[in-house]
């Protein structure tokens, strides 16, 4: 009997003549016997399985794949997750999923399993948005397009024939002058006097929340502000007035402000300012790009100062200009 790496091969001299007794997966795979007249024939025959064995996996079949989706989710972070900015955020939500899902063998993982995870989702008693589970969906088909990419998923991606759920484009609330106005007293008479710098850099560049409230000296300079560690990963720079300028550059080096959200919150709440769920701090985001487009400011460079990866993102501001689809009023057949 002999043993080359995993195959099982022996020549015995039998009734009939030689025969080769072979299993190229070795002990539990596919056995292959075959038997000649001359020891010489079998010699032959054994060194042609050497042969097909190094160059054809027919004869030599991988070993079943054991991985659970959570071992692809481990590998998916190793490789990649760990190069992203909310990486370990979005691991965890990962691995949550798996549970939920029963941590299936990655071989048979299937759309069925996250539908019917996604089903149990929204039906739950605490049922999430279409929006945050239309995101889990693109995570979970992301760990089966990278591995594909690095080599190590072979199989076709379970979700991608999948359709996400359709989400209906939600209106997106805007500060009038008026409520800034009414807003800004009470961001002064907060104990947090940061809480109404930050809103005032949110209001002129269009920074998300999280942007402003995280500003350092550093990157203040020129007369403008540069954003990094941004959303979508590109560092984008915006002016500033001079005295915006002026007083950031006063408060001395590193991180300007100390943690503010709740303060802001409150003043909110106190300036009685009604606000969409979900909308809090994003609606200074929003109100600075709304009045960009209602001063008739261009769409293009809206894109820029709000770093949008795609002008989708930012069109949905463009019926705020003043001469929005002005060529319907002009341009009807009732009106030439």
């Amino acid at each position: 009997m002999l043993v080359v790496g995993t195959i099982a091969m022996a020549i015995k001299k039998i009734q009939s003549g030689w025969q080769v007794d072979v299993q190229p997966g070795g002990r539990g795979s596919k056995r292959i016997r075959k038997t000649f007249k001359t020891q010489a024939e079998a010699k032959r025959f054994e060194s042609y399985v050497y042969a097909e064995v190094a160059k054809n996996p027919a004869w030599n079949p991988a070993p079943k794949d054991t991985r659970t989706f959570r071992d692809l989710i481990t590998r998916w972070f190793e490789l990649h997750g760990t190069t992203l900015r909310d990486g370990v955020r979005r691991r965890d939500a990962l691995y949550r999923a798996a549970d939920a899902m029963g941590n299936p063998l990655a071989v048979e993982f299937s759309a069925k399993h996250f539908a019917d995870h996604r089903i149990k989702r929204i039906s739950g008693k605490n049922g999430i948005s279409h929006c945050s589970i239309n995101h889990e969906h693109a995570y979970v088909a992301a760990v089966f397009n990278e591995l594909k990419r690095f080599g190590e998923w072979d199989l076709p991606n379970p979700l991608a024939g999948m359709r996400k759920l359709k989400v209906d484009e939600r209106e997106l609330a805007y500060l009038s002058k008026e409520q800034i106005d009414i807003l800004f007293p009470e961001l002064h008479n907060s104990r947090n006097k940061d809480a109404a710098t930050v809103v005032e850099i949110c209001l002129k560049t269009g920074a998300r929340w999280g942007e402003a409230e995280s500003l350092r000296r550093e990157q203040v300079k020129n007369g403008q502000i540069r954003f990094h560690k941004t959303k979508t990963g590109k560092a984008r720079s915006v002016p500033i007035d001079g005295d915006l300028h002026k007083r950031l550059l006063s408060r001395g080096p590193g991180r300007l402000f100390t943690n503010c959200y709740d303060a802001f919150r409150k003043a909110i709440a106190r300036a009685e300012i009604e606000l969409p769920e979900g909308q809090m701090t994003h609606v200074l985001r929003h109100s600075f790009a709304s009045h960009f487009m209602m001063n008739g400011g261009n769409i293009l460079t809206l894109q820029k100062i709000l770093g949008h990866s795609t002008l989708a993102m930012t069109i949905r501001y463009a019926h705020l200009a003043p001469d929005y689809l002005d060529e319907a009023r002009k341009l009807n057949p009732l009106a030439i």
